[in-house]
């Protein structure tokens, strides 16, 4: 894996089901090595562009290219790529050491490299001592290691991910996506992460693609995505923002940004519709003309120093430096 990282580049593609648009153009170069998250809600087109750079669907226009040269008509096996799929795919049969080394298995290396090579990969991702065993015999985060090892055997270029962690209780969601992240770093290699999870895209990326209605809304760092999302969607989506709508358009502020007054000063008046406690934080939530709802993100000493309680009326103030124009 120490050969040159290839760049991943969409060019105008496209994915029709039927009359249906999944995909519809859109044009993204990954950063070769890095970690990107693909993110978005529920039929926003993010699985399915996963699913064609993988060469599980078909692209109806477009092109996907890896190191400039086109793969979108190459199988799976010769694209440089690799996929983990949402439930793992594990063979309940074989043995953790066999499901690593099936594909190598199938492109017809011999028993004694394929296992040697399989015994690398497990050892990668700490579990020589379970190979043995069979999958149903293993934790959710062990099954997801397995199945991460089994995609790595090829030695991929890109490995791309759908919706790893969606099957792992919380508390392990928050480790394994550490897990991952380190890997990632290990391997050198770019990962491409396909996930609704806002938290879960911030944590791992150092690229976020936010997906919406079949196109890309906005790309960029993590940090930057966050800080200054470019439309009112990404703002919602990506979570910790307001959407404010002024006389001079449509504004997006940091709820952490929005201080609240027990008084009826301040730049809006509203009145207080829910209180919710989040350890470090307290959100308060505050109901202004226009049915608009605006939270604000409150130090959890501060809040309970003055606290609030729904039907409170407060106002509402901000720094207008704080404030970031939306484009749509």
């Amino acid at each position: 894996m120490n050969a040159p990282i290839k760049e991943l580049e969409l060019v105008s593609v496209t994915k029709r089901y039927g009359a249906t648009v999944a995909v519809d153009a859109i044009n993204h170069r990954f950063q070769p090595g890095g970690y990107a998250c693909l993110l978005g809600p529920s039929g926003c087109g993010k699985s399915s562009t996963l699913r064609m750079i993988a060469g599980h669907e078909i692209v109806s226009e477009g092109s996907i290219l890896l190191g400039g040269a086109d793969i979108s008509d190459l199988p799976p096996a010769k694209r440089g790529t690799a996929m983990m799929f949402q439930n793992y795919a594990l063979f309940p049969h074989l043995s953790v050491a066999d499901n690593v080394a099936f594909s190598l298995k199938m492109r017809g290396d011999d028993k004694a490299d394929r296992l040697k090579k399989a015994g690398e990969m497990l050892e990668l991702v700490d579990l020589s001592a379970l190979s043995d065993r069979l999958p149903d015999q293993l934790s959710g985060g062990q099954q997801q290691r397995v199945a991460l090892a089994r995609a790595l055997i090829t030695r991929p270029q890109v490995l791309l991910l759908d919706e790893p962690l969606s099957a792992l209780d919380p508390f392990l969601r928050i480790r394994m996506r550490g897990e991952l992240r380190k890997l990632q770093r290990e391997l050198g290699i770019s990962f491409v992460h396909v996930t609704h999870g806002q938290d879960e895209a911030l944590a791992l990326a150092d690229e976020i693609v936010v997906m919406n209605n079949a196109i890309i809304e906005q790309a960029g760092t993590a940090r930057d995505v966050f800080n200054a999302p470019k439309t009112a969607f990404v703002a919602q989506f990506i979570g910790g923002h307001n959407v404010i709508a002024l006389p001079e358009g449509h504004y997006a502020i940091r709820t952490d940004a929005v201080g609240v007054l027990q008084s009826e000063t301040g730049k809006l008046q509203g009145n207080i519709s829910a209180v919710e406690y989040q350890g470090a934080h307290v959100s308060v939530s505050a109901r202004i003309a226009g049915d608009q709802e605006i939270s604000a993100l409150i130090p959890e000493g501060t809040f309970f120093d003055n606290p609030f309680n729904p039907g409170d009326q407060v106002g509402l103030i901000w720094d207008d430096a704080n404030l970031h124009k939306l484009t749509a």
